[in-house]
């Protein structure tokens, strides 16, 4: 853990991000403040260009339209020309027919290193039948102690199907590749009253992945344990003033005050 953050503020890492404008501020924030850069650019004429001086690429499909679905495609193959580490955030899939049919592109077009979401999202990619309730986890969904083991083995499975690594979010998370698993129980309950928090994560998995391209598994745990432990910090500091507008600046914060002993001391997981 320790390690892939210092190698982020060791080599700064430059971050394409096609992601979404409600939360397309935050993103490029918390990437700067962990040690990185950002860059964003959606236009089709640009975003192959971009993503050729960049050392890493996050796709986010929150808020869709057919000229920036052209976009991550273009990106996405010129990101995996180039071996480029790439994200995908298929935020909301499964809420409209579009929205799964362009994400469902994009995990045939392009080739992820690490795809990123809720359990209900994950779900919807990898075929499975689950309820959608916009852009959050199914509360049937999610992620207890007592379905932690099948929450496993169907991780785990998706990765082998997909190639990529799998990250699942939630009370408690998931990082694992087909044969290892992170289980990562940072975080707080607040982190679901700000709008964008997997967003950021998935911005930051770029910067952290991008840094760290021998380590990509351990990389992407260490970006979740990242934002968790933030999480923790930021309601630490909240006075009784504060709501979670504050509550999302402090988050980022935490981040850019983070150091890479106080990351290995506070990440919360075990191997699986």
């Amino acid at each position: 853990m320790q390690n892939c953050l210092e190698n982020i503020k060791k080599k700064s890492p430059l971050i394409h991000n096609i992601t979404n404008y409600v939360t397309v501020n935050d993103c490029a924030n918390i990437v700067l403040a962990s040690g990185a850069s950002p860059i964003m650019a959606s236009d089709p004429n640009e975003v192959e260009e971009i993503t050729s001086i960049c050392d890493g690429l996050n796709i986010n499909i929150g808020t869709l339209n057919s000229r920036n679905v052209e976009a991550m495609i273009l990106a996405g193959k010129r990101a995996n020309q180039l071996a480029h580490p790439v994200v995908l955030d298929p935020v909301g899939v499964g809420a409209s027919t579009f929205r799964t049919k362009t994400a469902l592109r994009l995990l045939n077009e392009v080739k992820f290193t690490v795809i990123r979401g809720n359990i209900s999202e994950i779900k919807t990619l990898a075929g499975v039948s689950t309820l959608t309730q916009g852009v959050d986890a199914n509360i049937t969904d999610q992620i207890t102690e007592e379905t932690l083991d099948d929450a496993l083995i169907f991780a785990k499975s998706f990765a082998k199907k997909t190639g990529a690594i799998i990250t699942i979010t939630g009370v408690i998370d998931i990082v694992c590749n087909a044969k290892k698993a992170y289980v990562i129980r940072n975080g707080h309950s607040m982190m679901t009253t700000i709008t964008g928090a997997g967003c950021q994560l998935s911005a930051l998995t770029a910067a952290y992945i991008a840094a760290n391209p021998d380590h990509v598994l351990e990389a992407a745990a260490a970006a979740v344990c990242a934002m968790g432990l933030a999480g923790e910090i930021a309601h630490d500091r909240l006075s009784e003033l504060d709501g979670n507008a504050s509550y999302r600046n402090y988050i980022i914060d935490a981040i850019y005050n983070m150091t890479p002993e106080q990351l290995e001391k506070g990440a919360k997981y075990e191997v699986r």
